[in-house]
């Protein structure tokens, strides 16, 4: 199949071949009513059988005007041409009522130039009709005539502007699902060279313990030495892979002549400088912290910390009318709870899927924890996470 033929396909399926039935039923018996009864005509043209049959032909068509628009309305084109040079044509609402629909579907499925030839043998129909109608004695009153082309060209507009709006949703969620994945690689690429910190700093003290203790061996110690020694080089070695592996996440995510971070790795303990700052920048914030303070395990107290940054900062930036944030820290039997809550009314209703809460998502899962964000039911918004302190 080639693949216009697939696209077509997608677009119809099983409800679209439904209702292009149904309305092919509808027009074919609006049709035959005007043809046999006159009702809707102005005035009917030759034997009322030929005009029955145009009718029916043009009613026809329709059902595959989707998948073939042009050759519908060429088919309409040259039924109508052989009508009304025959007889004459007649004058009503059906005889326009199937080429206006196939006009509008040629400006709603087919691209520009492709459309244009759809209003072009729409523009031809409606010129035969009015040159072999009996009516028009003149060709002034020919010409006349062409006025009733406006409610194609309306139909074929109002097809453009609906295909140009389905275009631009199409792209934009298109666009919206590449800023996400692309925010979620960043925040992965960030989160492997902080957990390179944070790791490269434990095994370097793991390797510079193991070469003390084995310097401090004796000779009859020669099986612990070599297994130190081991120690030593696979830490080394290890420490060099994790260095390799950074660089290129670097290069991947263009950071790679970003300047190292010489900060000391961040976590709760610099909680309160953090909403000061915060508090500098306009924003009123309130810390609270319960239960048992403990220390935590670098990488999962330097998510925490993050998870608090990003909810101080999505309050900063989206809600209106804000009063205060409220941050809290609740140390619980091997969990850590965080939220961080504001009373403000949202410029842009955060909905949890913004990119700095996929960021956040991605470094909640690394832990085994949960992260809930959602508006309160008083107003303003929360961010909510809980993170195992020891993840299985």
């Amino acid at each position: 199949m080639s693949p216009r033929g697939r696209a077509y396909r997608r677009i119809v399926s099983r409800r679209n071949w439904a209702f292009d039935i149904a309305v092919a039923l509808l027009v074919g018996v609006l049709g035959q009513l005007e043809a046999w009864f006159g009702i809707g005509e102005t005035h009917r043209q030759g034997p009322l059988w030929a005009q029955s049959l145009l009718y029916a032909v043009t009613a026809l068509l329709l059902i595959a005007r989707r998948v073939h628009p042009l050759a519908v309305l060429a088919g309409m084109l040259v039924a109508s041409l052989v009508e009304f040079a025959a007889v004459g044509s007649p004058e009503g609402n059906s005889v326009a009522l199937a080429p206006v629909i196939a006009t509008y579907t040629a400006g709603r499925y087919l691209e520009r130039r492709q459309a244009l030839v759809g209003l072009g043998l729409g523009t031809l129909i409606v010129a035969a009709w009015a040159t072999f109608d009996p009516m028009n004695a003149t060709w002034v009153e020919r010409l006349g005539g062409m006025a009733w082309l406006a409610p194609s060209i309306i139909a074929w507009l109002l097809g453009m502007l609906l295909r140009v709006s389905s275009l631009y949703r199409e792209q934009r969620r298109v666009t919206v699902e590449q800023q996400a994945s692309r925010a979620v690689a960043e925040e992965r690429n960030r989160i492997a060279r902080e957990l390179h910190d944070v790791i490269g700093h434990s095994v370097s003290v793991m390797t510079v313990q193991a070469s003390a203790v084995r310097r401090r061996l004796d000779a009859s110690q020669g099986v612990e030495r070599e297994a130190l020694e081991t120690v030593e080089a696979t830490g080394r070695q290890a420490l060099a892979e994790m260095r390799r592996m950074v660089g290129v996440l670097r290069e991947g995510s263009g950071a790679a002549d970003e300047a190292p971070d010489l900060e000391p790795p961040a976590g709760l303990a610099q909680v309160g400088r953090l909403a000061e700052s915060f508090r500098s920048a306009g924003l009123p914030v309130s810390l609270s912290v319960s239960g048992q303070v403990r220390e935590l395990p670098p990488g999962l107290d330097l998510t925490a910390y993050r998870l608090v940054q990003e909810g101080l900062t999505n309050a900063l930036r989206h809600a209106r009318e804000l009063q205060r944030a409220d941050v809290s820290i609740a140390y619980g039997d091997g969990v850590v709870e965080l939220a961080v809550r504001d009373d403000g009314t949202a410029a842009a209703a955060p909905d949890g899927v913004g990119n700095g809460l996929r960021g956040m998502r991605e470094r909640v899962a690394v832990y085994g924890g949960s992260l809930v964000t959602r508006p309160r039911t008083n107003g303003g918004f929360e961010l909510v996470a809980t993170l195992p302190v020891d993840p299985s």
